[in-house]
Parts: structure tokens; C-alpha cells; sequence
């Protein structure tokens, strides 16, 4: 009788204290879950400073060359090739991984989803230390590059070692794409197109677990540089009126030609840098430093014919496009086509996306020149930077966004819609995988399947293994 009335207590003082160590569980998750939350976003809020300072290096360089160039034009176009050789050897001595735009490693990163060192040097502190150092010292010597891929690939590399010992929700996958969307947003004070950009070039696709991550670190990176740079649209803010009809007739004839452009220069770096092999790409390999002084002296005959147009991201010769100054449109997009293919070829740091904007505002500004159309010059611009840069990295989405964000130009969306597309499309008949994933193979380690799990995380593709050959 009495062990009939002490059983119900007895499993009543079970219940409840089965209850009491759930709760303290649930709390304990709840906890770390929230430092976890707060460690990501104070690595977000350093990655917002970093990228603004870093822009705040980038054009402080293009300023440094700007002088030297005035001072001593000769000398400057002389030490060219030299300084694009010397660029190739210090990135393949010091960090093989910081070669190129760094878009193309943040994607082999983030799909690196076996284990082993997950990303490897491919996003490390190391790698975006000298990411930085080599691409301002490639823009003093007067390299056509931007500073969004290597944003990027710093940004990502932030990411990633900072927030390397969390475990749990969200993976290292998520922050990898959240730093590299990041990167972009405050490379442009674009934020929508940097959420884009992870969906559409980096991830290839929404998933529940990355969304939320990457649209909370964006938004907190692109605080972090909003508070140190204030608001600001990339290219200013135009007063252009209401939109002529007649842009929907010219955006069609804008997205073909860029894409036709886009298409050759993406396909024409893939046959020099790509996996794949040819005469031209079997040179380089063998002879990687001799191959970057000749793209230097290409580099310095393409500023020489210009008149010096072609140095740096090509910013000042966009924007005198988008005001209507009497610029040469034509002559622009040429030879910034060759002084981008040149710097990218060679081997050192430097993004493709603000070349390619001015690439694409020479497109436009020929088109506004051309008196086929009664449109505003600045619509044709906007049209042809965007059009181009979907023809290079096939990312129509981004391209058309970013271009809104970047010119505050939200009664241009429908035609920048169309000429991304279209171009896309055209490009796509040119090079049919996009330069970006197409360059990330050569920095894919292998998979399970390969039987050696992360043997080659972390190292540069296999070609460019060994000593500089000069």
C-alpha cells in the first residue's frame, strides 16, 4: 500500500526533473546561438570597414599613378611590363590564391562541402592581406582592374577565419557566400545587388539555411561602410527626366552588341587563363612571368594609343560618359577591352567588374553618339555598362540591379532587364559556362570521390604549382 502511494511522487519528481534539464538544455542553445549570432555580426560590421577602407586604398593608388603619369608619362608606360611581371611572380611567390578577380576561389570555396581544410588559402587572413597589397601595387604600375573581386575574396576570407571556431546554424558555406555577397554590396554601396550576386553567381540557388545569413550580413556590412563612407550612389545621382520611349527600341540593339563583346573577352580570357589547354595557355603555364610582361607592354600600347584612358577601374571615364561629356565612346570600350584582357591575363590580383562598367559605357556612349535613336546620351550608358557586364560574367540579374543602385535609375529597370537578357543569351552561343565558375575549377580540391579528401584544399591549382619560370 505504501509502495502504491510513493510510485506516482516518485515518477511526478522524474516528470519534473526530466522538464527542468530540457529547459536548461533549451537555454544553454539559446545562448550560444546568440553569441554565435553576435560573433557574425561583429565580423560582418569589420567587413563593412574593411571593404571601405580598402576603396579608400584602391582609388588613393589610382590618384598615386594618375601623378606619376602626368609627371613622367614615358617612364610610367616603360615600367609596365615590368611591374605586371613583378606583380605575377610576388602573387605566385607569396600567395598563389590571391591571383586573378577572387570570385571565381570564393565559389570553389563555398563548394568545398567535404571535409578538410574547408576553402583552404583560397579564403584566408593571409590571402586577403596580400590580396590588398598586390592589387594597389598592380594599380600603380597602371593595370586595368577593379576592386569588387577582390573585395570579395577579402570580405569572404573575413568571414571565414573569423567565425571558424562556431559550430552549428549557419554553416561555413553560408558565411563564405555571405562575405563574398557582402563584398560586392559594399564595393558599390549596392546591397539588393549583393544579395543577388550570392543567389545568382555564387551559390547558383536560394537556400533556406544561406538566405537569411547572407541578407542579415549585407545589410550589417553595408551599415559598417555607410556609417564611414555616408550615403552614396557609385556613379551620383542625375537628374535625366522622364525616360524616352525610344530606349526600349535601342536596349535590344545595346544587349546584343554587349553580350556579343561580354562573350568574346570572357571567352578570349578562358582560352589564356582557363583549365582547359592550347598553345596560347600552355605558354603561360610554362612561362608564367614572361607572359605577364608581354600582357604589361599589350597594356602599354593600348594607354599609349588611348592617350592614358585605360589606367585603373575606369571610374572618371564612365562617369564623363553618364554627363554627357563630349567623351569617345567607341575608342573608350576598345581599348579598355584590351588593357582589362591584358591585366587579367597577367596573372596578378584585379577585379572585372568596374573595367567592364567602363567597357560597357563606351558601348553606350557609341550608341548615344550614333543618332539612330532620340534618347538621353546617360540612358544609353546605363544600358551599355550593364548590357556588357552581363556579356562578361552571364549574371543578367546582378547586372541590371547593380546598375540601378549604382545611378539611382529605377525608371531604367525594364530596359536594363531586356539587354542583360539578351546579352546573357548572346553570350552564352559565345562561352556557354560563365567565367567565374569556369575559372573556380582550377581551384576545386578533391572530393570524396577523387579518394583523397581535401588532399589540394588550400593550394593553388595544379598548373600553377613550383617556382616561377621567368
Amino acid at each position: 500500500m505504501a509502495y502504491l502511494l510513493k510510485s506516482p511522487l516518485r515518477r511526478q519528481s522524474k516528470v519534473g526533473r526530466g522538464h527542468a534539464w530540457r529547459e536548461a538544455h533549451r537555454a544553454v542553445l539559446q545562448l550560444r546561438q546568440t553569441r554565435r549570432l553576435v560573433q557574425i555580426l561583429a565580423v560582418a560590421i569589420l567587413s563593412g570597414l574593411a571593404a571601405a577602407y580598402y576603396a579608400r586604398l584602391f582609388d588613393l593608388a589610382i590618384r598615386w599613378h594618375q601623378t606619376m603619369y602626368r609627371a613622367a608619362p614615358w617612364a610610367v608606360l616603360l615600367a609596365m611590363p615590368f611591374g605586371f611581371g613583378f606583380v605575377t611572380w610576388a602573387t605566385r611567390r607569396f600567395a598563389p590564391a590571391a591571383t586573378g578577380s577572387g570570385i571565381p576561389q570564393v565559389i570553389a570555396a563555398a563548394e568545398s562541402r567535404w571535409t578538410g581544410r574547408w576553402g583552404g588559402q583560397r579564403v584566408t587572413l593571409r590571402t586577403a592581406a596580400w590580396k590588398v597589397v598586390l592589387s594597389v601595387v598592380s594599380l600603380l604600375f597602371g593595370a586595368s582592374i577593379g576592386r569588387e573581386g577582390p573585395t570579395v575574396q577579402v570580405v569572404a576570407g573575413l568571414m571565414r577565419s573569423l567565425t571558424r571556431g562556431l559550430k552549428g546554424e549557419p554553416g561555413r558555406r553560408a558565411l563564405i557566400l555571405a562575405g563574398g555577397a557582402a563584398g560586392v554590396a559594399a564595393a558599390f554601396n549596392a546591397p539588393i545587388a549583393g544579395v543577388i550576386f550570392a543567389v545568382e553567381e555564387l551559390a547558383g540557388a536560394f537556400e533556406k539555411r544561406t538566405h537569411a545569413t547572407v541578407i542579415l550580413v549585407v545589410v550589417t556590412a553595408g551599415f559598417a561602410s555607410y556609417a564611414l563612407q555616408g550615403d552614396y550612389a557609385y556613379f551620383g545621382v542625375f537628374d535625366s527626366g522622364p525616360v524616352s520611349p525610344t530606349i526600349w527600341l535601342a536596349a535590344p540593339m545595346i544587349g546584343i552588341v554587349g553580350g556579343l563583346a561580354g562573350g568574346a573577352f570572357s571567352r578570349l580570357l578562358a582560352i589564356c587563363i582557363g583549365p582547359g589547354s592550347n598553345p596560347l595557355n600552355d605558354f603561360r603555364r610554362a612561362r608564367p612571368v614572361t607572359f605577364a610582361v608581354i600582357c604589361g607592354a599589350i597594356a602599354a600600347v593600348a594607354a599609349w594609343a588611348s592617350g592614358g584612358i585605360t589606367f585603373g577601374a575606369g571610374y572618371a571615364e564612365a562617369k564623363s560618359l553618364l554627363t554627357d561629356h563630349p567623351g569617345r565612346g567607341f575608342s573608350l570600350a576598345i581599348s579598355k577591352f584590351i588593357a582589362t584582357l591584358a591585366a587579367s591575363a597577367a596573372g596578378g590580383p584585379g577585379g572585372l567588374f568596374a573595367p567592364s562598367l567602363a567597357t560597357g559605357a563606351g558601348i553606350g556612349g557609341a550608341f548615344a553618339r550614333s543618332g539612330l535613336f532620340a534618347f538621353q546620351g546617360r540612358d544609353a550608358v546605363v544600358i551599355g555598362m550593364a548590357a556588357y557586364l552581363s556579356g562578361v560574367v552571364q549574371a543578367p540579374l546582378t547586372s541590371a540591379v547593380i546598375l540601378m543602385e549604382m545611378t539611382r535609375s529605377p525608371g531604367l529597370v525594364g530596359p536594363l532587364l531586356v539587354s542583360t537578357l539578351l546579352a546573357r543569351w548572346v553570350s552564352g552561343r559565345i562561352n556557354a559556362e560563365p567565367i567565374y565558375h569556369l575559372l573556380a575549377h582550377g581551384w576545386m580540391g578533391p572530393g570524396p570521390e577523387h579518394g583523397a579528401v581535401g588532399a589540394t584544399a588550400g593550394k593553388a591549382p595544379v598548373e600553377d604549382e613550383g617556382p616561377p619560370k621567368v
